[in-house]
């Protein structure tokens, strides 16, 4: 995504890391940061964007933004099973 110097975070985003983490599903900054950044699909509803991002065999992150002037903001983030975005 050019032009693009900064993702940030709402509260909520930040959190997300934490409740994850709690049910042994650990997801790291950089792996949200590249889900936004290059996605392997990106969908886009009413001014939001969902970039869906390749983890593993089972599983995608899924990260919902939007996109403000110079920078993205992450509002939230989830794992999805690949096989329901048909990745």
């Amino acid at each position: 995504m050019t032009g693009v110097s900064k993702v940030k975070f709402t509260m909520h985003a930040a959190e997300k890391f934490g409740f994850l983490k709690n049910y042994g599903f650990e997801v790291a900054e950089e792996q949200v940061v590249d889900a936004v950044l290059r996605p392997d699909r990106l969908d886009e509803k009413s001014g939001q964007f969902f970039a869906t991002k390749v983890l593993g065999l089972k599983y995608a992150l899924r990260v919902v933004y939007k996109k403000r002037k110079d920078y993205l903001v992450v509002i939230t983030f989830y794992p999805v099973r690949r096989e329901r975005y048909g990745l």
